[in-house]
Formats: C-alpha cells, sequence, structure tokens
C-alpha cells in the first residue's frame, strides 16, 4: 500500500475558485500561532486589521494609496505571467519608473502642469519598459532565464537610485537625509477629499480596464496566450516569438514603471531611500492569487492593501515587528503553490493493484 501522486483528468472549475480561498484561510490560520507566540490574540489582530483599513473615511483612503502601486506592478508582472515569463523584477522595474519621472521632475525645466505629468509618465514607462527589456532580449535571443536576470536586476536598480539620493541628486537642504530637493507644483499628481489619495488611483483603475481589453478582446492579447501555451505551435502558426517576448517584457517593466511615476509624483513627491517597500515583491502573489486577470489584480491588491494598513496597525498597537506584514505574504504565496499544485495532481492511495 502506498500513495501515489495522479494528475487528474479533469480541472473542476469549483476547485480553481476555492484553491486560492483556502490558501488565504490556512495563511491566516498558520499566522496566527506567529500572533500567539507573541502575545497576541489573532482573533482581535484580524479584528484591527479590518477596522483600521475599512472603518474610517481616513483609513480606506490610506489603503487604496497603498493599492495604487500594487495594481499597476501586479499587472505588469501578470502580463508577463500570461506568456509564461516570469518578471521578477517589478521591484527593480518601479524604481527606474520613479527614477526617469524624477530626472523629468527635477531638470527638464517644463513648467505647465499637464505636460509636466504627461513628460514624467512618459519617462517612467520607458525606464521601467527598457529595464525590463534588457531581460527580454537576452530570453528571446539566447534563452537567458529571465527569473534570474529581472532578479538580479532589482538590485542594481535599487542601489542605482540609493546612488543619486546619496550623491548628486541629494537636497543640499535636506538636512544630509538621502533624498531629493522636493517637486514643484506642476510636478505632483491631484490629490482628493483632503487624505493622501490621489490621482495615480484613477489612472491604476483605468490601466486594469486597458489591459483587460488588450488581453481578451485583441488580436495581440490572444497570440499572447497561444505563446504562452505553446511556443513551438505558436511558431509554427507564423507569430514572431521573439518580438513577441520582448514586448511582453517592455510592457510588463513600463506598467510597473508607472507605479514610480506615481509614488514619486502623487505621494512622496520627490525620490528618496526606499521608495518602494517591497511592491514588486508583492506583486508577484498578487498576479498568482488574480489568476493573471487584469480585473483580478484589482481586487487582490485592494486585499493586499487591507493587509498593509492593518499591518501598520498592529506595528502601534502590539509592537510588532513590519517583517510580520512580510511572512503573512509569504504564507500566502507558499500556500497559494501548494494549492495550485494540488488543483493540478492528486494523491491517491494504491493497494495492490488497484486504486482506492
Amino acid at each position: 500500500m502506498k500513495l501515489v501522486l495522479e494528475r487528474r483528468e479533469m480541472l473542476s472549475p469549483m476547485l480553481r475558485f476555492s484553491a486560492p480561498v483556502a490558501s488565504i484561510g490556512v495563511a491566516l490560520f498558520v499566522a496566527g500561532f506567529f500572533l500567539l507566540a507573541s502575545g497576541v490574540n489573532p482573533l482581535l489582530a484580524y479584528r484591527e486589521i479590518i477596522v483600521e483599513a475599512l472603518g474610517s473615511g481616513y483609513g480606506l483612503s490610506e489603503t487604496l494609496v497603498k493599492a495604487t502601486p500594487l495594481i499597476f506592478a501586479g499587472l505588469g508582472v501578470s502580463l508577463a505571467f500570461r506568456m509564461q515569463i516570469w518578471n521578477i523584477g517589478a521591484e527593480g522595474q518601479i524604481y527606474m519608473g520613479a527614477m526617469g519621472a524624477t530626472w523629468v521632475a527635477l531638470f527638464s525645466g517644463i513648467h505647465n502642469h499637464w505636460l509636466m505629468l504627461l513628460a514624467m509618465f512618459v519617462a517612467a514607462f520607458l525606464c521601467g519598459g527598457l529595464w525590463a527589456g534588457v531581460a527580454g532580449i537576452l530570453r528571446a535571443y539566447w534563452q537567458v532565464n529571465e527569473v534570474i536576470v529581472t532578479l538580479l536586476m532589482n538590485y542594481i536598480a535599487i542601489l542605482g537610485v540609493d546612488y543619486l539620493v546619496y550623491g548628486p541628486w541629494k537636497d543640499p537642504n535636506g538636512f544630509n537625509f538621502p533624498l531629493t530637493a522636493q517637486f514643484s507644483d506642476a510636478a505632483r499628481l491631484t490629490e482628493y477629499f483632503n487624505t493622501r489619495m490621489h490621482s495615480g488611483f484613477f489612472l491604476a483603475l483605468f490601466c486594469a480596464l486597458v489591459l483587460y481589453v488588450f488581453m481578451e478582446r485583441t488580436v495581440w492579447g490572444y497570440e499572447i496566450k497561444v505563446i504562452g501555451n505553446n511556443q513551438n505551435a505558436a511558431q509554427y502558426a507564423g507569430m514572431n516569438t521573439r518580438t513577441a517576448i520582448f514586448a511582453v517584457l517592455f510592457l510588463s517593466g513600463a506598467i510597473a514603471g508607472i507605479a514610480g511615476f506615481s509614488e514619486v509624483a502623487g505621494l512622496q513627491h520627490r525620490l528618496q531611500h526606499g521608495i518602494s517597500p517591497g511592491y514588486g515583491y508583492t506583486a508577484i502573489i498578487i498576479a498568482w492569487l488574480a489568476k493573471r486577470s487584469a480585473i483580478g489584480v484589482v481586487i487582490v491588491a485592494f486585499l493586499m492593501g487591507v493587509i498593509l494598513v492593518g499591518g501598520d496597525s498592529l506595528q502601534i498597537m502590539w509592537q510588532l515587528p513590519v517583517a510580520f506584514v512580510y511572512a503573512f505574504q509569504g504564507l500566502i504565496l507558499f500556500f497559494l503553490l501548494a494549492a495550485d499544485f494540488f488543483i493540478i495532481y492528486r494523491l491517491k492511495l494504491i493497494r495492490g493493484s488497484s486504486h482506492v
């Protein structure tokens, strides 16, 4: 008698829906033990997360502020995932987008508000896209693993931005902090309701809508799916897979780069050390939970925003370290990957020659 893994003949739609939900439930259960070990009641902690993130207008606005860069980065990552291209470099692409937008804000000499924002947007789009495009060229022409390239390029981008804010772009009036001078009013996105919520959130929703239409209603979106499912068949059908791989990674990085533009123009109003506290890595979880759906990314990014805002309150109320929030995100990804495995495979008990 032994246990064997067997591939499921049919993938149940109910199982596909319930597995991610169960993954989050199990992650909450396991995280509860970490809370108990810290002397915190898990039920009270989870209640505090919901109340802090959604229980007031201010809390909701902060949740939307956190969700904004997560939507952009999640959309970028999910686009690459659609082609079975694993972009792990959204974090670095956010930094590059922020750097490009900051250069325009500080050194372009543009004074018109709309022209300034457009130039910052384009710069962030190109910087993020070209940064990811390096991995696209290496993968398309020389089959270099894009996971390694995009991951390692994160460190180059982050340290490159650090060089700028500690060095040539450092604000001489910034009391020696690693940050640039503040942007002019022309380089700032509009804020709403006397909160930190800004136009970047609505831009993120628009981007999600455009990406949904692109993926679900256009020939190019169909080709991306075909190439992702079977690259050899796509080549046989006459699709230019090399160009498609580069284009998808470029667009993936470009969308993540817009998150950098949103952060510096809408929230920080300057470039500074640690402009992204891991949004690019959280985007991987978001894309996976959303099943690479643009609409799903918006929903999951909002839920992650709830966790981030609620996690801040846990730090204040119970002095929990910020690492708890990132550990919780890691648990979600771990159990999500396990759930995906059991969607495709199942365990069967074999006795003799018969299956049970």
